[in-house]
C-alpha cells in the first residue's frame, strides 16, 4: 500500500481515534440516563399487556394506562405501608433499649458478667480494653463522611425510582406512537416483516414481565399465609422479601427462601418455626421449578433451558440484578430472529 500523503493518513487516524474515545467516554457519562431509560422501557413493555387487556374491555388507551399505573402504585404504596412501620417500630426499640442500658450505671460491669457467664474461657477484661482502644483509633471525620455518603445514595436511589416511574408512565401512555415512528423508519417493502418480528419480541418482553411477577405474587401471597399460621417473627415483611425475590430469575426464589428460613431460625420462639418454613419452601421451589413457572412462562418466552442460565448469568455480571432480569426476554428476542429471519434466510440459498 502506497502512502501518498503520510501526515493526512496520521491526522484521520488520530480524529478517528479521539472520535472513539470521546464516544466512548460520553457513553460513560450517560451510563445512568440510560440505565434509567432502559429500566423505564422494559417495565412500560412489561405493562402493556395488561393496557391491552384493559382496552379490550373497552377502555379507552389513556384511561387503560391510568388504571394500571394506579394499579401499581396501589401495589407499592401497599407494600411500603406494610413495611415502614415495623421498620420504624423496631428501631424505636432498639434506641430505647440501648438508651436503657447506657442510662445505667452498672451497665459495663452487667455486661462483663454476662460475657463472663455466657463465654466461661473468655478474657472479658482483655475485650474489654480491646473495644477501648479500636473506639480510641476510630476516625470521627471518615465516619461522619461515610454516613453522609450512605445518607446520598438512598436520596440518589429515591430520585432514581422517581426518574424511571415518569419514564415508565411515559412510555406505557406512548407505546403505540413510538412503536409507529419506529416502523416508519423501515422501508415499505420489509415494513410487514419487521412490524411482525417486533411485535414478536415486544411480547415476549411483556407477557415475561407479566410472568415474573405472577411467580412473585404467588409466592408473597402463599409465604403470608405460611408465616401467619406457624407465628414467624414479621411475616408481612417475611412475605415481601419473598416477592421481590422471586422476580430474581433462576435463584431469587432460593435466596429469598434462605433469607426466611434464617430470620425464623434466628428470631422466632422455637427453632421448630424454622424447620416448617424450609420443608415448605423445599416443596415450594420444587413445585415452582416443575409446575407454576412451566405454565406461565411458556406463553411468554419459550428457549431452552441452558441458554436460559446463560443469559441470566451473562446479564448479571454485566448490569447486576437489572442485567439478570433483561437478559432472558433479551434471549428470547434473539432466538426469534435466528429462527424466523437468519434459519430462512440460509435455507434460500
Amino acid at each position: 500500500m502506497k502512502l501518498h500523503n503520510p501526515f493526512r493518513l496520521a491526522l484521520v487516524a488520530t480524529l478517528g481515534v479521539g472520535l472513539g474515545l470521546m464516544l466512548i467516554n460520553s457513553i460513560t457519562t450517560l451510563s445512568t440516563v440510560l440505565l434509567y431509560v432502559g429500566t423505564a422501557l422494559f417495565l412500560s413493555l412489561g405493562l402493556d399487556p395488561l393496557v391491552r387487556f384493559l382496552e379490550r374491555r373497552k377502555l379507552k388507551r389513556w384511561l387503560a394506562v391510568l388504571v394500571t399505573i394506579l394499579i401499581v402504585l396501589a401495589a407499592f404504596a401497599g407494600i411500603i405501608w406494610m413495611v415502614v412501620p415495623i421498620i420504624v417500630e423496631q428501631v424505636g426499640q432498639l434506641v430505647e433499649a440501648i438508651t436503657r442500658i447506657v442510662e445505667r450505671d452498672t451497665w459495663q460491669t452487667d455486661l462483663k458478667d454476662w460475657l463472663g457467664a455466657t463465654f466461661p474461657n473468655l478474657d472479658v477484661d482483655q475485650v474489654f480494653v480491646y473495644l477501648q482502644d479500636w473506639l480510641a483509633s476510630l476516625d470521627l471525620g471518615s465516619i461522619g463522611e461515610s454516613v453522609l455518603a450512605v445518607g446520598a445514595s438512598i436520596i440518589t436511589g429515591f430520585t432514581g425510582a422517581f426518574i424511571v416511574l415518569i419514564l415508565t408512565i411515559y412510555l406505557t401512555a406512548s407505546t403505540p406512537s413510538l412503536k409507529a415512528a419506529v416502523y416508519s423508519l423501515v422501508p415499505a417493502s420489509k415494513r410487514a416483516r419487521f412490524i411482525d418480528l417486533a411485535e414478536q419480541i415486544t411480547d415476549s418482553v411483556g407477557y415475561y414481565v407479566m410472568g415474573q411477577g405472577a411467580l412473585g405474587l404467588i409466592n408473597g401471597v402463599l409465604s403470608a399465609i405460611l408465616l401467619s399460621i406457624i407465628q414467624a417473627p414479621f411475616p408481612a415483611v417475611l412475605a415481601v422479601v419473598a416477592f421481590f425475590f422471586s422476580l430474581i430469575p433462576l435463584v431469587g426464589t432460593l435466596t429469598g427462601s434462605t433469607i426466611i428460613v434464617l430470620t425464623c431460625l434466628g428470631l422466632a420462639e422455637t427453632p421448630t418455626t424454622a424447620l416448617i418454613a424450609a420443608i415448605y419452601y423445599l416443596v415450594y421451589m420444587q413445585i415452582e421449578a416443575y409446575v407454576i413457572s412451566p405454565r406461565i412462562m411458556n406463553r411468554a418466552v419459550s428457549i431452552p433451558g441452558a441458554v436460559v442460565v446463560v443469559a441470566a448469568l451473562a446479564g448479571g455480571s454485566l448490569l447486576g440484578l437489572l442485567g439478570a432480569l433483561v437478559a432472558i426476554p433479551v434471549a428470547a428476542s434473539i432466538l426469534i430472529i435466528y429462527r424466523q429471519v437468519i434459519i430462512p434466510r440460509q435455507n434460500e440459498r
